[in-house]
């Protein structure tokens, strides 16, 4: 699909590959729009929509809401239908459970909890024993077990009872595994491997449509809006991956720094796990220019850059000011001018009715900037920080400050001042985002080569303070991420009204999963990526 792109000489000295993609999407045309209008596509999704929504009305009891529910957002369609979820979750949350079986009482537990509606985790005594334990007879039902898997992973501190299902239907989940069969083997495997409530929602949809396309008794309405939906969709992406091309084009032409990693494709698909419904061009524009920023910072921060330079770069950017040039070596004179080009093209985006302040953005690159200077310091000096100092600043400086204010650029009008107000605090959520992170991105790199001029990693400051192995450090690691995790999901039932804030935020995290799978940091070594980025955007359903 996608073109190789030949690697510059600074690129082969940085140890970057060249991202594959180059000006492919500048002139592809979607296959799919040859064989059907975009129109027709259109009319005949929001005849279906109707169809779904007497579904809804139709649902006369607490188990069909449940799987009604469940499918919908398994198949990615739930973005059309929130007033009628809402709606169905309040049922949901008034039933009583006493009735229902393993597997409907975790779907149900699953689908509440994620949308921020407090659920006892008592709910699921009814299957232990008298000595505590869960049941026996409760191995046997794999969807039960792998709902109650999916589920537990929505516990939050001191949750005994979820830590004890999470081990009891993970020891059985794998034991069952290799005899399962389709599509229930694929679902219990991918389960095993990322629990549904941390996974790229995205990738479950592409997985589930071809899944329940096989299911016998599926539902032809759901399943034909799930495709017409995602193709639709995935035209939107296309516009907006051409702009955003162009855009990247003039920004590096411009900037002239050939030792930067060019990931502007990379940087969209990373905005597209965070929004990839159609209403959010604004922030999936601006998570896109911020991470290329940001990766441009890091580059020069990183392996380019002297301590001087750096110091002047982190001066010249408190400022914020075009006079400010002429403090800075001349090769990043470009650079500067572009950063302040960029921001003034942002707020000229921004709708004038819109209450997104431009001002929180630059504020959080500024500050990203000066965790950058210190990073920098510890390395010319050859100082291994702590690791709580280490993580304190390098769970900033990987980006989650800047990116949740970006995200807040998807906000209804109504919550927008106070959404932008908080974040900007960098409230708990984020910085639990940003360690998710930072700790899967560190873990991913540890067995690369380290770029010249690089800071002590998590890892390496966790083995240098308690003199253990790499091994010992990353599994000791891992434990953290879990606690990160409960308090993302404590977070959920703390401020109903800014939810929506945060469940975007809650998708930075995500990204972790995605980018930093498999110990790979797929960002960087993007070609790992190719494959996903067409089944995004390239390949129809």
């Amino acid at each position: 699909m996608a073109s190789t792109v030949a690697a510059t000489p600074d690129e082969i000295q940085s140890g970057y590959e060249p991202s594959p993609w180059g000006d492919f999407f500048t002139g592809y045309q979607p296959q799919h729009l040859q064989e059907r209008s975009e129109e027709w596509m259109t009319v005949r999704a929001d005849e279906l929509k109707e169809e779904v929504r007497k579904l809804f009305k139709t649902c006369d009891n607490t188990a069909a809401r449940i799987f009604l529910l469940d499918t919908i957002q398994h198949l990615g369609i739930d973005h059309h239908f929130e007033q009628d979820i809402e709606n169905a979750l309040s049922l949901v949350l008034r039933s009583d459970f006493s009735n229902l079986s393993l597997h409907e009482v975790a779907l149900g537990f699953l689908l509440l909890r994620q949308q921020g509606y407090w659920v006892s985790p008592d709910v699921f005594n009814k299957f232990k024993g008298e000595d505590g334990s869960f049941n026996k007879d409760i191995t046997n039902d794999t969807k039960g077990l792998l709902s109650l898997y999916n589920g537990a992973h929505l516990l939050i501190h001191g949750e005994v009872i979820l830590e004890e299902a999470k081990a009891f239907a993970q020891h059985h989940l794998e034991l069952m595994k290799g005899s399962l069969s389709f599509p229930l083997a694929e679902q219990v495997k991918r389960a095993l491997h990322v629990p549904l409530p941390r996974t790229c929602k995205r990738i479950e949809t592409l997985h589930y449509i071809s899944e329940y396309n096989e299911e016998e008794g599926h539902n032809t309405v759901l399943l034909e809006l799930a495709k017409l939906d995602f193709n639709l969709l995935q035209h939107v992406h296309l516009k907006e991956l051409k702009a955003i091309t162009e855009w990247w084009n003039s920004f590096s032409g411009n900037v002239g720094l050939s030792f930067i990693r060019g990931r502007i494709v990379e940087s969209y698909t990373w905005a597209y796990v965070v929004y990839h419904e159609k209403g959010f061009k604004l922030p999936r524009s601006i998570i896109s220019k911020m991470i290329v920023i940001i990766t441009t910072l890091d580059d020069i921060y990183d392996t380019h850059a002297t301590i001087e330079e750096c110091r002047k770069l982190n001066g010249a950017i408190q400022r914020w000011d075009e006079s400010a040039v002429s403090v800075l070596p001349e090769y990043l004179k470009n650079l500067y001018m572009e950063l302040l080009r960029t921001f003034r093209n942002i707020e000229a985006d921004v709708p004038i009715d819109m209450n997104y302040e431009i001002s929180y953005l630059r504020k959080s690159i500024q500050n990203h900037v000066t965790g950058y200077l210190q990073e920098a310091e510890w390395a010319h000096k050859n100082y291994t920080p702590s690791f709580k100092d280490q993580v304190d600043l390098t769970s900033l400086t990987i980006g989650a400050p800047t990116l949740s204010v970006s995200v807040m650029a998807g906000m209804a009008d109504e919550i927008m001042k106070q959404a932008l107000e908080w974040v900007s605090t960098v409230p708990s959520v984020v910085i639990s985002a940003g360690k998710i992170v930072r700790f899967m991105n560190d873990i991913g790199a540890f067995k690369r080569r380290k770029c010249k001029g690089d800071a002590a990693s998590s890892v390496e400051c966790y083995m240098h303070e308690y003199g253990v192995s790499g091994d010992v450090a990353i599994s000791k690691i891992d434990a953290l991420i879990e606690d990160e995790w409960k308090t993302l999901n404590q977070a959920r039932f703390e401020n109903h009204a800014l939810l929506p804030a945060l469940q975007r935020i809650i998708g930075l995290a995500y990204t972790a999963s995605f980018f930093y799978d498999n110990r790979n940091d797929v960002y960087t070594s993007s070609t790992l990526l190719q494959e996903i980025i067409e089944s995004f955007f390239v390949k129809p359903v």
